[in-house]
């Protein structure tokens, strides 16, 4: 590694300097010296989460409400006292300040000449600008919202410090349902340190499969004291929440944001007890009557079922099962003589046709012939003698009678 000169000139701009040539830190404070003082006076917002007056000078700690950020500001304390109303800690101001950079601390800090609250009528303008946008933005859609589980297992709870509201939700909820189960996170509910502490806990519960719900409770309170609630970075940390979140800020006519962007709105932090568990006793007396309503509807079936079984039983063919069948017995025995003389007279028919036809073939057979006195005479052959001219003389010749055959021979053949 080359060693840096010690005679060599040091760069002009941050972007020549480089590891043989670096710029010593009274250089680079210098630099960030210089640049801040070229900054001209400026108007900035902020809260107010400290403020120690020292003699003629007053110095305060101002920091973003919307996140962790914050900077030191020095002002004369007459400018201070000059304020319509004493200044408090968390309190919305805006100051006229020149920035300038301590060099032997490396510390930013604001010289201010004029302070000034900022109205509640400013503020209340701010929130609906915010909620303005954040409706376009579609966080406050009613498809977003998700829905209250029946029974959670546990229920995650953010409320103020030993707060009235923390007691109206704990009590009432076990008032209904006294096996309820809390995961409590106890936070700054307003001032300067609201917004990161209920964040940061609203995370941190989300965070936990075991809560099924999470509960944001504050009692009433003056407007201001409520503009935490309206804050975009709470607003927006509500949305993107995958546990579903029930928002119990102030009294019913209070409506800060996180009542848009939550689940469920409940009034009070009371209602919030009411909503977040069923009724034990109500669940009890529904189940009762349920089974009640079964129980009748079973009865009465029952009794239509036995009725309908007794209407079967009294039907003839249930009180003498046998009954149909004696009359399909007699059916089928009339049907069977029916069938039986049928057949009878057929086969006598058929026996009467057959003797007629017997007749007619004994009657048409040449043994009917023979019978009569005639005979047939054969060849040896067996070719039956139609014509004497046919014969041979001493021809052996089968003469066939009605009771026998015989053989003959001819004497002379035929003229």
């Amino acid at each position: 590694m080359g060693i840096v000169s010690l005679t060599s000139p040091l760069p002009d701009k941050a972007a020549e300097t480089s590891a043989e040539q670096p710029w010593p830190v009274r250089v680079l404070s210098l630099k960030i010296s210089d640049y801040v003082d070229r900054m001209s006076q400026l108007w900035v917002e902020g809260q107010v989460v400290q403020f120690n007056p020292r003699g003629s000078t007053a110095f305060l700690t101002l920091r973003d409400p919307d996140v962790d950020m914050s900077l030191s500001v020095s002002l004369p304390i007459n400018a201070i006292n000059a304020m319509p109303t004493p200044l408090a800690q968390g309190a919305r101001v805006v100051v006229q300040a020149k920035p300038t950079f301590w060099t032997k601390r490396g510390t930013l800090q604001l010289e201010a000449r004029q302070i000034r609250p900022v109205g509640i009528g400013d503020l209340l303008a701010r929130v609906e600008i915010l909620k303005r946008t954040l409706m376009a933005e579609g966080l406050f859609d009613h498809d977003r919202k998700r829905p209250i589980p029946f029974l959670p297992a546990r229920v995650g709870l953010i409320t103020g410090r030993g707060s009235a509201a923390e007691k109206d939700v704990v009590e009432n909820a076990r008032r209904r349902w006294p096996a309820v189960r809390f995961e409590i996170r106890e936070v700054a509910v307003q001032g300067a340190n609201a917004v990161t502490e209920v964040v940061a806990a609203l995370r941190d519960l989300d965070a936990d499969r075991g809560v099924d719900v999470i509960v944001i409770a504050r009692g009433g309170g003056a407007v201001e004291e409520l503009l935490p609630f309206s804050n975009e970075a709470m607003v927006r940390a509500v949305a993107e929440t995958a546990t579903p979140v029930i928002s119990a800020i102030g009294h019913d006519i209070d409506q800060p944001l996180l009542d848009l962007v939550a689940d469920w709105r409940a009034s009070t932090p009371t209602d919030a007890g009411k909503r977040v568990v069923p009724d034990a006793a109500a669940e009890t007396a529904a189940i009762a009557s349920a089974r009640g309503h079964l129980e009748r509807a079973l009865i009465r079936r029952i009794e239509a079922e036995r009725a309908g079984l007794r209407g079967l039983t009294s039907r003839p063919v249930m009180t003498d099962p046998l009954a149909a069948i004696r009359v399909r017995r007699v059916e089928l025995e009339h049907l069977r003589d029916r069938a039986t003389a049928r057949v009878e007279a057929r086969l006598h028919r058929a026996a009467d046709t057959i003797a007629h036809l017997l007749r007619q073939v004994t009657a048409l057979s040449p043994q009917s012939t023979l019978e009569r006195g005639y005979a047939v005479v054969q060849h040896a052959d067996g070719r039956v003698v139609m014509d004497q001219i046919d014969l041979e003389p001493q021809e052996l010749l089968r003469v066939r009678v009605a009771r026998g055959d015989f053989g003959v021979r001819t004497v002379t053949a035929a003229s």
